[in-house]
């Protein structure tokens, strides 16, 4: 590059900023009003950050007191006793893998009065009568029992009793003793009429505090005072929150038993009858029912659907000839219904089937099949039904040999004869769809009239049927379609599919479903297909309306509705180095703390840093460092300057105070004009509004979100076609010897073949610098040779990592880079990390901050577009962009007539090297 290359645009940018002379010969930095940093309501969010990590502490140093007093405690009471007492009891995590049959394989054998048992269950609740008498409860999926302890010479001691009394529920235990009858049955447990004598008992796998809820608890009901009805203790808000809690009790393992027996018996009655079963896709090209009902999904850049229901698939598998089949599977539909009734994902079961003469052939199989599911759950799974009857009070169905079967336009002139209206006084069109309402007083009419729980309602109208529901040949505004009910309320709709492919167009077209989209569903009517039937049955709907638990979400085991999967705006990681959390620092050096330590600036780059800190591990930076809250601050001195780079690293809530020390020091203690760049526009708002200092940015963070990184197959595939292997040293392993000195060998020819090439950097290659911290890959050709190498560096939590250094080494095959480093991104999202970043970019243009007026920002911006295209800046961002690169904006700030000439000068100076 020529001589004076830079001369005309550091002139211009030197007239702009303010300085007439080229001289740097200002005596002090002026860096603004420091004081305006010292904001008592900063102060105040300060203080309570500061209280709010002290209560934790105080939370946390509770909890390790409260396990170390356990432990001291049981050391205690076991020393105290006898040998052969205290080989009976305490914790003894070794023997979780002791042969030791659960309690409800021991109950299934039979349990006879007198017998000794042997088994592990979880620990329920714990009654205490005396300091000799403690009931233990103890439970095993749906089975509970009651456990004796008593104090009894050579066998059970006082400690024994006091040891149990305070064990954390939910712990597994290792438990001995004799079956013996109880003086009167046991209300509390499934088994009553036994109870267990022990022995010995040892904590087996512990658990180290207290649940959010009790398990105990949550599974109990008291009388309302009012109703004189059973009520569940706990809310279903309080069951939901605490799914795993919930899904420990008696009365959710009863539910889901009983939930897999559904599907047991629904697929075996099916199978008997010649169905078979298939497994149809959940990503669908286009709705299958409504628009306003789908959910969508990027599918490599292409929108798809989630599968509102199998239909299409189980259509077109009538299409292919396979006669009868049926599914089990989720189903999604994004209807915002916060209702008991409705879920977002549900489990679906499906059938279609070809018909020979009439629709009704299928209604009748289905029928059939419901009432053989019914029959076979009050069957196999009594006990359960009883378990949950305690908890969700309720009578048995009741169901009748001859199905009651209802036209639509009957049923309605049943609701509307007794009176009904709906909301707005209207009686029931025999042409629209019911509302719930409207179906639960037909439900109690049916039961009044035919004594039963279950009916059909058939020939629904065409308005409230999917565009693929057949027509009445007799009357088109109904279909040949039918609705199944359970105590009131809809289990499944079905009926006859459409099977002419020139009608079936024509009632998508209506249904606003553009056929275009549908092809291949299309296709499987043009090439013929019998006239067929099927119907969608809710697994959870079922359940919740069989065992009338009031809300269908407890019959979904971890359940999806319009509230679910909330948008976690601020999500609080916790830090990799907890020991360098700079707002604990802080609340230890404010209580006078003397044996503080100062958090190491790798740690401290693992908790909060960002690409540009790394820098910082550089011998040309120094590091100043807050004796208040251990936080640091990079920065590098270059002709009268300090050039800062990046944010303080510390806790975001601790900035201020950070900036505020840090600019003391540099006015008392230093005479050198702070630049600080790269900064986050956090930082910026800082200087800007509070100092008034000028910014701009002409650099961007350039991240990629490890999930919708862009795949470069082309390249990945020419670099495998060469005969490239990538490799990846594992997480933390040491380096071995002979890697290193492979890799330095190919860096320094690396080096060699860049001599004369203009670089904008700003760090060293340095690749083995914090070692402890980084990831490290290579690419191998066949021969054997390091092709290329990708250095990865640890940064805070909400950034991942940073590709620190992704080198192409002289004579690598084509594509080699783009295969590493998009290894390296796949490495990153197997480990679960979600972003990564290639660190700072420059950018085409120059962005305006603030304090920046409109003549001096265009001819700022102007100067930056020369600069950068002399220096071909953004070529390495074009790189980047191949693996979706999104620009995140970092500034440069500077106070105002702190720059000029000198400080242009050092700025280009600083970025601009020579490899």
């Amino acid at each position: 590059m020529a001589p004076g290359t830079f001369k005309k645009p550091i002139l211009a940018l030197n007239r702009i900023i303010g300085h007439k002379s080229a001289k740097n010969h200002m005596l002090k930095p002026k860096i603004g009003n420091i004081e305006a940093l010292d904001d008592d309501s900063h102060e105040k969010r300060i203080r309570k950050a500061v209280e709010k990590v002290a209560k934790e502490d105080d939370r946390e140093s509770q909890r390790r007191s409260f396990q170390q007093r356990r432990r001291e405690e049981e050391d205690k009471a076991l020393a105290a006793d006898p040998p052969e007492i205290a080989a009976r009891y305490g914790t003894k995590p070794d023997d979780v893998f002791v042969e030791t049959p659960p309690f409800s394989r021991v109950a299934a054998g039979g349990l006879i009065s007198g017998n000794k048992v042997r088994f592990t269950a979880r620990l329920h609740h714990v009654r205490n009568i005396s300091s000799k008498l403690a009931f233990v409860l103890l439970r095993d999926q749906t089975q509970t029992i009651q456990g004796v302890l008593e104090v009894r010479d050579g066998v059970v001691s006082e400690n024994f009793v006091r040891w149990a009394e305070h064990l954390v529920t939910e712990g597994l235990l290792h438990v001995e003793g004799t079956l013996q009858e109880p003086p009167e049955a046991i209300k509390g447990c499934s088994i009553g009429i036994l109870e267990v004598l022990i022995d010995t008992m040892h904590l087996v796998v512990p658990v180290q505090e207290h649940l959010p809820v009790d398990v105990f608890a949550i599974d109990q009901v008291q009388m309302d005072e009012e109703t004189h009805e059973m009520e569940a203790m706990a809310t279903n808000r309080v069951r939901n929150a605490n799914r795993i809690a919930f899904l420990r009790t008696p009365t959710a393992q009863s539910i889901f038993r009983i939930n897999s027996g559904v599907c047991s018996l629904f697929r075996s009655f099916l199978e008997t009858n010649g169905f078979i079963e298939i497994h149809t896709p959940k990503l669908q090209p286009a709705a299958t029912e409504s628009g306003a009902e789908v959910f969508k999904v990027n599918y490599f850049d292409r929108t798809a659907f989630l599968a509102q229901s199998p239909q299409l698939a189980k259509q077109l598998s009538i299409s292919a000839d396979f006669g009868r089949v049926f599914e089990i599977g989720p189903v999604f539909r994004a209807e915002d219904s916060n209702t008991h009734r409705h879920l977002t994902e549900y489990t679906g079961m499906d059938l279609e089937m070809a018909i020979s003469n009439d629709y009704h052939e299928v209604m009748s199989m289905i029928d059939d099949l419901m009432k053989s599911i019914f029959k076979g759950i009050y069957e196999r799974y009594r006990t359960e039904i009883n378990i949950v009857k305690t908890r969700f009070p309720h009578d048995d169905l009741v169901w009748i040999e001859q199905t009651p079967i209802l036209p639509f336009q009957e049923a309605v002139e049943l609701l509307n004869s007794s009176g009904w209206t709906d909301d707005h006084g209207k009686p029931a069109s025999p042409f629209e769809d019911l509302s719930t309402r409207a179906e639960i007083r037909l439900g109690q009419l049916i039961k009044d009239k035919y004594h039963t729980d279950y009916y059909i309602i058939d020939k629904f109208p065409a308005s409230a049927r999917p565009f693929y529901a057949h027509l009445d040949p007799t009357d088109d505004r109904f279909t040949n379609s039918f609705d199944i009910f359970l105590r009131g309320q809809e289990i499944t709709t079905g009926g006859q599919r459409i099977h002419d492919p020139e009608i079936l167009q024509e009632r998508m077209k209506k249904a606003g479903i553009e056929p275009r989209g549908m092809q291949e569903y299309l296709q499987g009517f043009e090439y013929g297909v019998l006239p067929h039937a099927g119907c969608g049955i809710g697994l959870e709907r079922l359940l919740f309306l069989l065992l009338d638990l009031g809300d269908i979400r407890h019959a979904s085991l971890f359940p999806r509705d319009p509230k679910s999967l909330p948008e976690q705006k601020h999500i609080s990681s916790s830090l990799p180095h907890p020991e360098a959390d700079t707002m604990r620092y802080a609340l230890r050096y404010s209580i006078g703390a003397h044996d503080l330590e100062l958090p190491t600036v790798e740690k401290l780059i693992a908790n909060y840093g960002d690409a540009t800190n790394t820098s910082w591990l550089d011998d040309r930076y120094h590091v100043w460092r807050h004796v208040e809250t251990g936080a640091a601050v990079g920065y590098a001195e270059d002709n009268g300057y300090a050039l800062v780079m990046g944010n303080p690293l510390c806790d975001q809530k601790q900035y201020s105070i950070v900036i505020r020390d840090f600019l003391k020091h540099m006015r008392k203690e230093r005479d050198l004009r702070p630049l600080w760049l790269l900064v986050s526009s956090d930082i910026e708002e800082i200087l800007a509004a509070k100092l008034g200092w000028r910014s701009l940015s002409c650099v961007a963070e350039e991240r990629v979100p490890v999930d919708g990184a862009k795949k470069v197959a082309r390249k990945e595939k020419k670099a495998e076609e060469a005969g490239v292997t990538i490799h990846e040293l594992p997480l933390n392993a040491p380096i071995p010897d002979n890697l290193r000195k492979r890799c330095d060998k190919r860096i320094e020819d690396w080096k060699a073949g860049r001599k004369g090439t203009k670089q904008v950097h700003l760090t060293e290659v340095r690749p083995w610098v914090d070692s402890e911290h980084r990831r490290y890959l290579w690419a191998e050709t066949k021969e054997g040779e390091i092709a290329a190498m990708c250095v990865m560096h640890k940064l805070s939590p909400a950034n991942g990592y940073q590709i620190k250094f992704a080198l192409d080494f002289p004579g690598s095959p084509n594509g080699t880079i783009e295969a590493l480093i998009s290894g390296a991104i796949q490495s990153l999202a197997k480990a679960g990390i979600k972003n990564v970043t290639f660190g700072a970019g420059a950018l085409p243009e120059m962005v305006t901050g603030e304090n920046m007026d409109g003549i001096r920002a265009k001819i700022l911006s102007k100067t930056y577009r020369t600069i950068a295209q002399q220096l071909k800046l953004v070529n390495k961002s074009e790189f980047r962009e191949k693996f979706g690169t999104q620009n995140d904006l970092v500034y440069i700030c500077y106070p105002f007539m702190g720059l000029g000439v000198s400080g242009a000068r050092t700025l280009i100076k600083f970025f601009e090297d020579e490899i």
